[in-house]
Protein backbone atom coordinates (compact mmCIF):
# COMPACT_ATOMS: atom_id res chain seq x y z
CA UNK A 1 0.00 0.00 0.00
CA UNK A 2 1.40 3.25 -1.32
CA UNK A 3 1.88 5.57 1.79
CA UNK A 4 -0.52 8.73 1.49
CA UNK A 5 1.82 12.09 0.17
CA UNK A 6 2.25 14.16 3.51
CA UNK A 7 3.50 10.23 5.40
CA UNK A 8 5.89 9.67 2.28
CA UNK A 9 6.92 13.07 1.90
CA UNK A 10 7.94 13.96 5.40
CA UNK A 11 9.77 10.08 5.47
CA UNK A 12 11.40 10.87 2.40
CA UNK A 13 13.31 14.48 3.71
CA UNK A 14 13.76 12.99 7.12
CA UNK A 15 15.76 9.60 5.61
CA UNK A 16 17.55 12.20 3.44
CA UNK A 17 18.45 14.66 6.00
CA UNK A 18 19.70 11.69 8.26
CA UNK A 19 22.81 11.04 5.67
CA UNK A 20 24.47 14.36 7.03
CA UNK A 21 22.63 15.43 9.89
CA UNK A 22 22.47 13.83 13.60
CA UNK A 23 19.25 15.09 14.51
CA UNK A 24 17.41 13.85 11.97
CA UNK A 25 19.32 10.75 12.26
CA UNK A 26 18.20 11.25 15.80
CA UNK A 27 14.38 11.39 14.65
CA UNK A 28 14.30 8.63 12.64
CA UNK A 29 15.91 6.55 15.21
CA UNK A 30 13.28 7.21 17.26
CA UNK A 31 9.85 7.31 14.54
CA UNK A 32 11.13 3.26 13.68
CA UNK A 33 11.67 2.77 17.36
CA UNK A 34 7.86 4.21 17.85
CA UNK A 35 6.58 2.85 15.21
CA UNK A 36 7.66 -0.57 16.63
CA UNK A 37 6.76 -0.25 19.87
CA UNK A 38 4.22 2.80 20.59
CA UNK A 39 5.45 2.68 24.32
CA UNK A 40 9.14 2.80 23.47
CA UNK A 41 9.51 6.78 24.11
CA UNK A 42 7.51 9.45 26.11
CA UNK A 43 6.24 12.51 24.22
CA UNK A 44 8.62 14.31 26.62
CA UNK A 45 11.59 12.50 25.26
CA UNK A 46 11.34 12.91 21.46
CA UNK A 47 13.88 14.21 19.09
CA UNK A 48 13.20 17.35 17.98
CA UNK A 49 13.03 15.96 14.41
CA UNK A 50 10.42 13.26 15.26
CA UNK A 51 7.38 13.86 13.33
CA UNK A 52 5.17 14.29 15.94
CA UNK A 53 2.21 15.69 13.36
CA UNK A 54 1.39 12.28 12.57
CA UNK A 55 0.83 10.71 15.92
CA UNK A 56 -1.33 11.02 19.18
CA UNK A 57 -1.24 9.67 22.58
CA UNK A 58 -3.52 6.86 22.93
CA UNK A 59 -3.92 3.74 25.64
CA UNK A 60 -0.95 2.12 24.34
CA UNK A 61 1.39 4.80 24.12
CA UNK A 62 1.91 7.35 20.95
CA UNK A 63 -0.22 5.79 17.96
CA UNK A 64 -0.28 6.69 14.15
CA UNK A 65 -3.08 9.05 13.91
CA UNK A 66 -6.23 7.67 13.02
CA UNK A 67 -6.60 9.06 9.89
CA UNK A 68 -3.26 7.93 8.86
CA UNK A 69 -4.17 4.49 10.48
CA UNK A 70 -4.40 2.54 7.57
CA UNK A 71 -0.91 3.26 6.87
CA UNK A 72 0.80 2.51 10.01
CA UNK A 73 2.69 -1.26 9.02
CA UNK A 74 3.77 0.39 6.09
CA UNK A 75 5.25 3.32 7.72
CA UNK A 76 6.77 1.03 10.41
CA UNK A 77 7.83 -1.26 7.72
CA UNK A 78 9.84 1.62 5.66
CA UNK A 79 10.95 3.53 8.89
CA UNK A 80 12.62 -0.01 10.05
CA UNK A 81 14.76 -0.33 6.75
CA UNK A 82 15.73 3.29 6.71
CA UNK A 83 17.18 3.11 10.30
CA UNK A 84 18.91 0.21 9.48
CA UNK A 85 20.11 1.31 6.39
CA UNK A 86 21.18 4.77 7.07
CA UNK A 87 21.50 3.90 11.07
CA UNK A 88 24.94 1.91 9.78
CA UNK A 89 26.56 4.81 7.85
CA UNK A 90 29.08 7.44 8.71
CA UNK A 91 27.57 10.79 8.62
CA UNK A 92 28.66 12.62 5.56
CA UNK A 93 28.80 15.96 4.07
CA UNK A 94 25.51 18.43 3.55
CA UNK A 95 26.83 18.17 -0.24
CA UNK A 96 28.69 15.56 -1.16
CA UNK A 97 30.14 14.33 -4.47
CA UNK A 98 28.32 12.44 -7.10
CA UNK A 99 29.97 9.14 -6.25
CA UNK A 100 28.94 9.48 -2.42
CA UNK A 101 25.38 10.22 -3.54
CA UNK A 102 24.96 7.67 -5.57
CA UNK A 103 26.64 5.34 -2.93
CA UNK A 104 24.37 6.64 -0.38
CA UNK A 105 21.37 5.87 -3.15
CA UNK A 106 22.71 2.13 -3.49
CA UNK A 107 22.06 1.38 -0.05
CA UNK A 108 18.44 3.20 -0.08
CA UNK A 109 17.37 0.91 -3.15
CA UNK A 110 19.03 -2.27 -1.91
CA UNK A 111 16.78 -1.50 0.96
CA UNK A 112 13.78 -1.09 -1.44
CA UNK A 113 13.46 2.35 -0.40
CA UNK A 114 12.59 3.38 -4.37
CA UNK A 115 11.36 6.97 -3.60
CA UNK A 116 14.05 8.36 -1.41
CA UNK A 117 16.28 6.60 -4.25
CA UNK A 118 14.56 9.56 -6.87
CA UNK A 119 14.37 12.18 -4.16
CA UNK A 120 18.31 12.01 -3.25
CA UNK A 121 19.18 11.63 -7.14
CA UNK A 122 17.21 14.06 -8.58
CA UNK A 123 19.19 17.61 -8.08
CA UNK A 124 22.24 15.50 -9.49
CA UNK A 125 20.32 14.78 -12.72
CA UNK A 126 19.40 18.52 -12.49
CA UNK A 127 23.10 19.33 -13.01
CA UNK A 128 24.37 16.93 -14.73
CA UNK A 129 25.52 17.16 -18.46
CA UNK A 130 25.38 14.90 -21.32
CA UNK A 131 25.66 11.03 -20.72
CA UNK A 132 25.76 11.27 -16.96
CA UNK A 133 22.75 13.29 -17.48
CA UNK A 134 21.40 10.50 -19.26
CA UNK A 135 22.17 7.94 -16.82
CA UNK A 136 21.22 9.75 -13.87
CA UNK A 137 17.78 9.76 -15.42
CA UNK A 138 17.33 6.83 -15.92
CA UNK A 139 18.44 5.76 -12.36
CA UNK A 140 15.56 7.74 -11.56
CA UNK A 141 13.36 6.18 -13.68
CA UNK A 142 14.08 2.79 -12.48
CA UNK A 143 13.80 3.39 -8.90
CA UNK A 144 10.03 5.12 -9.84
CA UNK A 145 9.17 1.83 -11.71
CA UNK A 146 10.46 -0.26 -9.24
CA UNK A 147 8.23 1.67 -6.49
CA UNK A 148 5.64 1.81 -8.88
CA UNK A 149 5.77 -2.04 -8.59
CA UNK A 150 6.06 -2.58 -5.37
CA UNK A 151 2.65 -0.28 -4.74
CA UNK A 152 0.81 -2.25 -7.49
CA UNK A 153 0.85 -0.47 -10.46
CA UNK A 154 2.29 -3.10 -12.41
CA UNK A 155 1.50 -0.87 -15.56
CA UNK A 156 3.24 1.88 -14.64
CA UNK A 157 6.25 0.32 -13.43
CA UNK A 158 6.72 -1.85 -17.25
CA UNK A 159 7.36 1.90 -18.64
CA UNK A 160 9.88 3.23 -16.55
CA UNK A 161 11.67 -0.33 -16.28
CA UNK A 162 11.57 0.03 -20.03
CA UNK A 163 12.99 3.59 -20.69
CA UNK A 164 14.96 3.70 -17.69
CA UNK A 165 17.15 0.86 -18.82
CA UNK A 166 17.30 2.24 -22.04
CA UNK A 167 19.08 5.54 -20.58
CA UNK A 168 21.49 4.03 -18.06
CA UNK A 169 22.41 1.59 -20.85
CA UNK A 170 23.29 4.88 -23.04
CA UNK A 171 24.60 6.86 -19.72
CA UNK A 172 27.95 6.73 -18.12
CA UNK A 173 28.55 7.97 -14.55
CA UNK A 174 32.66 8.00 -13.82
CA UNK A 175 32.84 5.74 -11.28
CA UNK A 176 30.34 2.73 -12.16
CA UNK A 177 29.53 0.05 -14.77
CA UNK A 178 25.75 0.26 -15.19
CA UNK A 179 25.74 -2.89 -17.38
CA UNK A 180 24.48 -5.28 -15.30
CA UNK A 181 22.01 -3.03 -13.81
CA UNK A 182 20.11 -1.88 -16.92
CA UNK A 183 20.15 -5.87 -17.90
CA UNK A 184 18.59 -6.54 -14.50
CA UNK A 185 15.67 -3.64 -15.30
CA UNK A 186 14.97 -5.18 -18.72
CA UNK A 187 14.68 -8.28 -16.97
CA UNK A 188 12.00 -7.71 -14.64
CA UNK A 189 10.30 -5.28 -17.05
CA UNK A 190 10.27 -8.77 -19.12
CA UNK A 191 8.68 -10.82 -16.58
CA UNK A 192 6.08 -8.03 -15.64
CA UNK A 193 5.37 -8.21 -19.72
CA UNK A 194 4.96 -11.74 -19.52
CA UNK A 195 2.52 -12.44 -16.76
CA UNK A 196 -0.88 -11.17 -15.96
CA UNK A 197 -1.68 -7.86 -13.90
CA UNK A 198 -2.71 -10.60 -10.80
CA UNK A 199 0.35 -12.49 -10.86
CA UNK A 200 2.68 -12.02 -8.07
CA UNK A 201 6.35 -10.35 -9.10
CA UNK A 202 9.26 -12.41 -7.82
CA UNK A 203 11.09 -9.17 -5.88
CA UNK A 204 14.66 -11.33 -5.53
CA UNK A 205 14.70 -10.26 -9.65
CA UNK A 206 15.15 -6.73 -8.99
CA UNK A 207 19.03 -6.23 -9.69
CA UNK A 208 20.94 -4.57 -6.66
CA UNK A 209 21.95 -1.06 -7.68
CA UNK A 210 25.44 -0.91 -9.12
CA UNK A 211 28.55 -0.20 -6.96
CA UNK A 212 31.71 1.96 -7.85
CA UNK A 213 34.68 0.03 -9.09
CA UNK A 214 37.48 -1.12 -6.85
CA UNK A 215 39.50 1.44 -9.24
CA UNK A 216 38.27 4.54 -8.19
Amino acid sequence: MALPLPLRNRLADLVLDALHDADAREGLRALAAVCADPRALEVARLPARFPLEFFERGAEGLAVRSGFAAHARELAERAEAAWQTVGKRALGPAAPSLAATLDAAGALFDARLYFEVHELLEPCWFRALGREREALQGLIQIAVGFQHLVNGNRRGALGLLHDGAAKVAAGAPADRSLTDFAAGARRCGAALAAHGDGAPFDLTLIPTFPRASAAR
